[in-house]
């Protein structure tokens, strides 16, 4: 999935981004309300992670503004304000979850991939598919029982296709689940890795559709 972590303390935002990405998720990272604009002005995000304190203004209006516009990205509210109060203003304002800050990392990864699969109308973690056991909440996978290890990427490319499943997704759209900003993208970066899952667990489990893109069926 692709994430979009607005954060202004850098050392945080940076544990965050590293745990995040090394669970399988391609993480951008804004530190205040105007990069959170532009970030989301330009690309689609499965869920973001968004602080209350930041420089230029307020998280929560931040959050008002974009329901506002109807937008109906899941926004996960992680900040120091613990009060029942704050809580009860960040649900109001929009927000799908709130939690509070120190929070464990493992915590905050598995609400996040809970309110993406809710996102896609997909709430079950658990799917069977032929051969394959599939747990998304967990991004583990089982050919015939035995355990399949898959690496980061080769994981999100996966999630991606599942989170759409039944669908086709382009090249551009499998790459933004690969790639943040930052990254720099090889131009066949997505042939390589369906191939590796292909390999891995089965040819017939990814279908290309010509000129299209790929899906799951």
């Amino acid at each position: 999935m692709r994430l979009l972590l607005v954060e202004d303390t850098p050392d945080l935002a940076e544990a965050m981004q590293r745990y995040l990405c090394g669970a399988g998720h391609a993480v951008d990272l804004a530190a205040s309300v105007a990069e959170a604009e532009a970030a989301m002005d330009v690309a689609s995000y499965s869920c973001v992670v968004l602080d209350l304190g930041l420089p230029d203004g307020s998280g929560l209006s931040f959050l008002r503004e974009r329901r506002r516009q109807g937008d109906k990205t899941p926004f996960l509210i992680a900040t120091a304000l613990d009060q029942i109060s704050d809580r009860i203003a960040g649900l109001d304002a929009g927000a799908d979850d709130y939690i509070v800050k120190p929070f464990d990392l493992g915590e905050l990864s598995a609400r996040i991939r809970a309110h993406a699969r809710r996102g896609q109308g997909q709430p079950d973690s658990r799917l069977i598919i032929a051969d394959l056991s599939i747990d998304r909440a967990a991004a583990k996978v089982w050919k015939n029982g035995a355990p399949v290890r898959l690496t980061s990427r080769e994981w999100a490319l996966l999630d991606a296709l599942l989170g759409a499943r039944g669908r086709v997704l382009n090249k551009t759209a499998l790459e933004e689940a690969l790639y943040t900003f930052d990254d720099a993208i090889e131009g066949n970066a997505v042939e390589v890795y369906v191939s590796r899952l292909r390999q891995k667990l089965g040819a017939g489990l990814i279908e290309t559709r010509r000129g299209l893109g790929y899906m799951v069926p």
